[in-house]
């Protein structure tokens, strides 16, 4: 069975910084795409960011490019999200996602079949 397990969130000031993340189980995930998605109050769930498996090669939604890194290390199965220069308008739960087939590229996580994590609540204060 397939768990993803988030790790990392909480309340920062604004301008601060913040690291997610995420631990996958249940199956070697070397080269699928992970990624991270999230979810504002009111609002539908966005895509952030992901890093494909084969070459880790990244994607990045506009309002976080050069912000945020995305990050993983294969032999942990684990991919991570590091988060500076937090703006109030960051919050938001943040699912991580692992795409379920092999050898996707990162710019097709959102359109393709994910596993997701239950999510972890990022508040940024102004």
């Amino acid at each position: 069975q397939v768990q993803l397990v988030e790790s990392g969130g909480g309340l920062v000031q604004a301008g601060g910084s913040m690291r997610l993340s995420c631990v996958a189980s249940g199956r070697t995930f070397s080269t699928s795409a992970m990624g991270w998605f999230r979810q504002a109050p009111g609002k539908g769930r966005e895509f952030v960011t992901a890093i494909s498996g084969s070459d880790s090669s990244t994607y990045y939604t506009d309002s976080v490019k050069g912000r945020f890194t995305i990050s993983r290390d294969n032999a942990k199965n684990t991919v991570y999200l590091q988060m500076n220069s937090l703006k109030p308008e960051d919050t938001a739960v943040y699912y991580c996602a692992v795409a379920k087939g092999g050898n996707t590229p990162a710019r097709t996580l959102g359109v393709t079949p994910l596993y997701w994590g239950q999510g972890t609540q990022v508040t940024v204060s102004s």
